[in-house]
């Protein structure tokens, strides 16, 4: 008997009940219509921020759901120097950073190219540059194997493992992916963001790499969105909101692999974490806004670079607490240039004190 959807005989004729998805679909495509609409009324700098705070998001939200933490700082330069754009304060990045955001970058700069077996390998070469993950050897620019048996995502102590999926055999890995890249690179009668939730389920119940499926799955979902927007802009981060809800998002497509050809309620999650990341972008898009009007109150304030480079790090949610010590490592400087440069901001109305104390004193900023 099948245990999983890939054994059924009419796999990969996927189904879904085009009534149940229609409220849900509909919401989707006015909420697409009232962000792009939105952000074309913005100038050009507010869409470059957003756009880069979003990218941002998708890496290291995307690398989060499989357990792997990025330097926010190192990906936010890496999007910025593959895209061309002035930010303050870039550092060097990583190998496995920029391996990441160039999968991305390529995936939804490039979304009308055709996708292919050499650039889903490039892809995934470029996430483990090292041939390793983790402790591990894996195969990297390739499909996997059946040197180390079947694929499987397990949990549970040793001897005493839960199998919550297994992959098809190695050997049918080239069909299946000549069969998923056909359909994926030509038009048909589905819906564009339907294609989008049926392609990530698809690749990663086909599970073709040793490693690096997931994040490969939905930066082909992401692609396909692109498609559906017409272009390579992006406003809104489907990893955010996978991120935010990864329980609920393995045990639906586990749930999936072990049902039907019907993927009604795979779709209808998938839209509605779409619906969800499409409203949080409003939030995004807000302190994008914040900070360009804080620029536009003090285009005039005179500022050296180490409080240009400061402030701009005060506005990242990543950043944390703002101390003299924190401020003069940032931008090695002494201790004393730091309380030089902090009591000036404050002076200018631009920093203050916190109020909650404790140990150390630190500040905050004025919006």
């Amino acid at each position: 008997m099948a245990q999983y959807i890939h054994q059924k005989a009419e796999w990969p004729a996927f189904a879904w009940q085009d009534a149940e998805l229609s409220e849900i679909l509909g919401k989707v495509k006015y909420a697409q219509g009232k962000l792009a609409g939105r952000m074309d009324a913005l100038g050009f700098s507010v869409r470059s921020e957003a756009m880069l705070n979003t990218l941002m998001e998708d890496v290291l939200k995307s690398t989060e759901i499989e357990g792997e933490i990025l330097n926010p700082e190192q990906v936010r330069s890496s999007i910025a120097r593959r895209l061309g754009l002035e930010v303050a304060g870039l550092v060097p990045s990583d190998r496995n950073v920029d391996g990441m955001v160039e999968m991305t970058l390529d995936a939804t700069q490039h979304y009308n190219s055709l996708l292919t077996k050499d650039r889903l390998c490039g892809w995934q070469s470029s996430l483990f540059p090292s041939g390793r993950s983790g402790m591990y050897t894996i195969t990297t620019g390739n499909w996997r194997n059946n040197e180390k048996g079947p694929m499987q995502v397990v949990s549970g102590q040793l001897g005493n493992e839960t199998v919550h999926f297994e992959a098809p055999d190695a050997d049918r890995i080239e069909k299946e992916m000549d069969t998923f890249l056909h359909w994926f690179n030509h038009h048909n009668d589905t819906d564009p963001i339907i294609k989008s939730g049926i392609a990530h389920l698809w690749f990663v119940t086909i599970h073709p790499f040793d490693d690096g499926n997931g994040r490969i799955a939905r930066t082909i979902a992401d692609m396909q969105l692109a498609r559906s927007d017409n272009s390579t802009q992006r406003f809104y981060s489907m990893s955010l909101q996978i991120r935010l809800k990864r329980n609920a998002y393995y045990n639906v497509l586990e749930k999936t692999q072990k049902g039907s050809l019907d993927i009604t309620d795979w779709l209808q999650w998938f839209l509605a974490c779409l619906y969800d990341s499409l409203t949080f972008t409003g939030e995004t898009l807000n302190n994008v806004l914040k900070r360009t009007e804080f620029w536009d109150k003090h285009s005039g304030t005179p500022l050296n670079d180490r409080q240009r480079l400061m402030i701009n790090k005060i506005q990242e949610t990543f950043f944390g607490k703002l101390t003299s010590s924190k401020w003069a490592k940032i931008t090695k400087s002494s201790q004393d240039t730091a309380g030089r440069d902090i009591q000036d901001l404050i002076a200018k109305g631009i920093l203050r004190k916190e109020a909650s104390g404790g140990r150390s004193t630190s500040y905050e900023l004025v919006w």
